[in-house]
């Protein structure tokens, strides 16, 4: 049962080219910022990524698409990274567009065992095009297909030897599902705590999700725009 990896090198030792990473965070937070780094070490190539978004330009997952270490995305949210768009535009990166709702249920489903499911969102539009509709309950719906990954990749607040995550505030967005939908998880956390010591009714990924864990270091957990409101005079 004891899952713990000594850092991030030991932990990703086996991803690689080609491999299909699940990515927890919205924006840059909840980042795995320890995972992200050691793949841009390795350079590990031809990845596909599913991901909320690509990190920023300079940021996040952002870092290994401007080393060109990326070859599919798909997100629902793409609009803060401008290497993101010249890559897209130029045909060197593949992207999958899809809403934020039906990406998040279809990686839900996936850790879940659900092979796909109908959605009204998205009917009539493109993204909608080639795949199977039907009219369920009056609505017109579109089939999608769950998502799994080789390796997710997820970041928390605490953790135990065992692989039970608990996840502070925002930053648990998409992590909880990417860490159900991964063959292999791999979680990086800021406490590494001993087994026993959470609260069993505050953990939000178990741990039967997670194959490998450990402590992370160096988190810089940057904010993409920091927008603050001009004092008043009084």
């Amino acid at each position: 049962m004891n899952k713990v990896f000594a850092d991030a090198q030991a932990a990703l030792h086996d991803v690689a080219d080609g491999a299909v990473i699940l990515s927890g965070g919205f924006g840059l937070s909840g980042n795995p910022e320890n995972c992200i780094r050691e793949l841009a070490r390795r350079k590990v190539m031809g990845l596909t990524i599913v991901s909320n978004n690509c990190g920023t330009t300079d940021k996040g997952l952002g870092v290994l698409l401007a080393q060109g270490q990326v070859k599919k995305m798909v997100s629902s949210y793409v609009g803060e990274n401008k290497i993101f768009e010249q890559q897209f535009l130029s045909g060197q990166l593949e992207v999958e567009l899809c809403p934020q709702g039906t990406l998040a249920e279809r990686i839900r489903a996936g850790g879940a065992g659900i092979e796909a499911f109908f959605t009204p969102t998205g009917y009539g539009t493109q993204i909608a095009e080639g795949k199977e509709t039907r009219v369920i309950n009056g609505k017109r719906c579109v089939l999608e297909h769950a998502i799994r990954g080789d390796f997710a990749i997820v970041k928390a607040w605490k953790g135990d030897a065992w692989g039970n995550l608990v996840f502070r505030k925002t930053s648990r967005n998409f992590n909880p599902m990417m860490a159900a939908a991964g063959r292999i998880t791999i979680a990086e956390v800021e406490e590494l705590v001993p087994v026993g010591t959470l609260d069993p009714d505050a953990i939000h990924t178990p741990s039967i999700y997670v194959q490998r864990i450990f402590q992370g270091t160096a988190y810089a957990k940057p904010i993409e725009q920091r927008t603050v409101r001009k004092k008043e005079r009084t």
